[in-house]
């Protein structure tokens, strides 16, 4: 159960609120407290690029688990919550909407419950106009709608109603990541070259040739072993070479896409405010802090 002493915890900034399996939703944003009761009952959540949207989560049956707040609710109904602006007190509708959506009865089982303020931890809830905002309620100050309340700390305000002795100063911080895109594809792909090859083979051919030997002793008998005068012919086969292709296609290499991270740089500018303060001393002589 989230207590009131569980709050500063969980507003230091270093908690996240997870889902009842343990997974992160996203970082603890705000914590809104009842009113009546003093008991916390939202928190956001922080979710997106840089935390810039924020979802309400119920803190009914949630716990600390260390610095995180785990909910009894899961990540997807978290992020399917309606959209309230964090910035606001919550109105009744908007109260309702959430119940709704988290299938939760308000407490105490009637309408009487007020709206949820956003809990500081320092300051009794002042907007920059002087006027106290309704509903917001700080846990461990008293009300600053008890006006018999005369032993708190008192500081003049010129712009509206008394506060405390003290204004806080922001300034906005800029917060710089990356993400990631798809920015093309690339394909490998393979095709047909038909090209021309050239090369020289040697053939081989028979041809003809006439060859003449006078009659001597030695051939005198297979000479006069015919008739003496009659018609012959001889006939002799002739051979020749031609070339011969055949193609054969064979594996010559491997190839495959591979992909390899170049880290560049990037300069990113945007504008940042901040508040400064200044005093206001006698002879309207004004410094800057």
């Amino acid at each position: 159960m989230i207590t009131q002493e569980h709050i500063d915890r969980i507003l230091d900034g270093n908690g996240n609120v997870v889902d009842q399996d343990g997974n992160k939703i996203g970082s603890a944003g705000q914590v809104y407290v009842d009113d009546h009761t003093g008991e916390p009952s939202w928190v956001t959540v922080r979710t997106g690029l840089f935390g810039t949207s924020e979802s309400f989560a119920p803190l009914q049956g949630a716990s600390m688990d260390g610095d995180d707040v785990r909910i009894s609710y899961t990540k997807d109904q978290v992020k399917d919550a309606p959209k309230v602006d964090p910035d606001q007190n919550l109105s009744e509708a908007e109260e309702e909407e959430l119940y709704r959506h988290y299938a939760l009865s308000r407490p105490g089982g009637g309408n009487d419950a007020a709206a949820h303020g956003t809990y500081s931890g320092t300051t009794t809830g002042s907007d920059d106009t002087g006027d106290v905002r309704p509903g917001i309620a700080d846990v461990g100050e008293r009300d600053p709608y008890d006006a018999d309340d005369s032993d708190r700390s008192v500081g003049h305000d010129t712009s509206g109603p008394t506060t405390d002795d003290a204004m806080t100063r922001s300034e906005e911080q800029l917060r710089v990541g990356t993400e990631s895109r798809e920015t093309g594809r690339a394909r490998l792909r393979k095709y047909v070259v038909t090209e021309n090859v050239t090369q020289t083979v040697p053939v081989q051919r028979e041809e003809v040739r006439v060859e003449r030997e006078p009659i001597t002793d030695a051939n005198r008998g297979e000479a006069m072993g015919g008739p003496a005068i009659s018609e012959e012919e001889h006939e002799v086969t002739l051979h020749e070479e031609r070339p011969v292709v055949e193609k054969e296609a064979v594996p010559v290499e491997r190839v495959r896409l591979d992909k390899e991270t170049v880290t560049d740089e990037q300069t990113v500018s945007e504008d940042v405010r901040r508040e400064e303060v200044e005093t206001d001393e006698a002879g309207d002589t004004r410094r800057g802090l």
